[in-house]
């Protein structure tokens, strides 16, 4: 058997195990099923979900906040990092304010977005943008200040312009963190949007959360979750199939597992 085979029987054996507990411990112990349902029901309610409660609508609405508020989160993280990592002096003036902005609790600015927007999908993906910002502006800032100087002063030598510095050196060096912020923010974008949508939603498994939560709907409660949980497993695996098509020539001791 493969080294790879045999990591994915053990992973598939451990699954096994954890969801034969999720079936058996509850009713070995008397757990009520309003308290931990069993994996059995959970799934049934996700079936009648899928039926009758629009779960597939609600899953949609989530999924499409998530990709935009990550995109544009990557986006903008990536364009402050590089602005501030070729520019010291920019970054003494605008640190102190974006580090404020990053230690200021998300969830203090998601009502706010509700009462400035309404209960639509803007303060989400807003929540989504400022989760997702600060780690990656932080990846590329730090690769662009460690870019070895002896290659930029070669280009430099053949007469290269300040953009061709960039484009040649600066930005390939920063692609593997880029890529490792991209990573935490796949998972932070989930997080944000259900933020989002917990204290101001009317769609999205957010909203489908705390509806479950205010019927005493544990079994609807698990089937969100693990609505969430798939989005962001997607976004995630999305993302380290960028990046090994992208960075396909760094060495595999060099790069992140998985």
């Amino acid at each position: 058997m493969s080294k790879h085979a045999f990591t994915l029987t053990c992973s598939l054996a451990v699954l096994a195990v954890v969801l034969a507990a999720w079936q058996w411990v509850p009713g070995w112990l008397g757990t009520p099923e309003y308290i931990w349902p069993k994996f059995t029901s959970v799934v049934t309610e996700g079936f009648r979900m899928w039926h009758d409660g629009n779960l597939l609508e609600h899953f949609g609405y989530t999924a499409l906040e998530v990709v935009l508020g990550f995109i544009l989160g990557a986006m903008l993280g990536l364009f402050v990092g590089v602005v501030l990592g070729l520019s010291p002096t920019t970054e003494s003036i605008l640190s102190p304010y974006i580090l404020a902005l990053q230690i200021a609790p998300k969830v203090a600015f998601a009502p706010l977005f509700v009462m400035w927007m309404g209960y639509t999908i803007y303060p989400k993906i807003l929540v989504g943008i400022l989760i997702v910002f600060f780690p990656i502006m932080i990846n590329v800032l730090s690769a662009i200040r460690t870019v070895d100087p002896d290659m930029v002063n070669l280009v430099r030598t053949l007469n290269a312009s300040r953009w061709q510095i960039f484009r040649l050196v600066e930005f390939p060096s920063s692609l593997p963190a880029l890529f490792s912020g991209l990573r935490i923010g796949s998972t932070l974008a989930v997080i944000g949007v259900t933020v989002g949508e917990l204290v101001g939603g009317n769609k999205g498994l957010g909203f489908l959360l705390v509806d479950s939560e205010g019927q005493g709907n544990t079994a609807g409660v698990f089937v969100a979750i693990f609505g969430l949980t798939v989005i962001g497993i997607v976004a995630y695996a999305l993302v380290v199939w960028a990046e090994r098509r992208c960075l396909h020539y760094v060495p595999k001791v060099n790069t992140t597992t998985v």
